[in-house]
């Protein structure tokens, strides 16, 4: 236990000092070294982590902590120190010209691949909930919300075996979760982590 506690310290401090894509915006966003058996990977921070300090720091995070709440009575506070936080990409990946934030490139989330892959050789999560399409895209084919929301799968990422339940991305700019039969598929997946055995450990 104390070894892996000093790897995942040394991991986040090299990953806080990472500087591998050049047209990513500084600083890297972590959720910090905490020992976890779930893991949840996002998809990439927005303008106003990096501001904050940590992942889902603004509205998309606040829907998704009421989620939790909501469905397994665990606070925003509870989550963060309980359940280590990744994501596709780190950093946050700039604006696009059109507005909008900018979707990481191909090679920039191969580049950031690395530390979700070391991340899961030294915590061996039990669970890991990919929130949004990106993030889903990581561990299973490309697939429609509807056919995957809801459901647990058993995948093998790095070598190494877990269950996995995706969530859509939290964000106002998609209506997929507030309406039929996302609304419902949501609430299947959210009581699926919720009695998931790992996840029970936590609380």
């Amino acid at each position: 236990m104390k070894l892996t506690a000093r790897l995942l310290d040394e991991h986040v401090q090299r990953l806080r000092a990472c500087v591998l894509c050049p047209a990513m915006h500084k600083p890297v966003v972590s959720g910090g070294a905490v020992m976890s058996k779930v893991l949840l990977v996002g998809q990439a921070p927005g303008d106003k982590e990096p501001i904050m300090g940590r992942p889902f720091a603004w509205t998309a995070g606040k829907t998704l902590f009421k989620w939790f709440n909501d469905v397994a009575g665990m606070s925003e506070v509870q989550f963060r120190a309980s359940i280590y936080m990744a994501a596709v990409c780190r950093c946050f990946p700039g604006k696009k010209p059109t507005g909008g934030d900018r979707v990481p490139s191909p090679i920039e989330v191969q580049t950031c691949s690395g530390w979700l892959k070391r991340e899961m050789e030294i915590l061996k999560p039990e669970l890991v909930i990919p929130v949004g399409k990106l993030a889903i895209e990581q561990f299973i084919p490309p697939r429609k919300l509807d056919e995957i929301i809801g459901r647990k799968m058993r995948v093998t990422y790095a070598g190494h075996e877990f269950d996995l339940i995706p969530l859509p991305h939290p964000s106002g700019a998609s209506p997929w979760h507030r309406m039929e039969p996302g609304k419902t598929l949501l609430n299947q997946a959210l009581k699926k982590i919720a009695e998931h055995p790992a996840f029970k450990e936590l609380s």
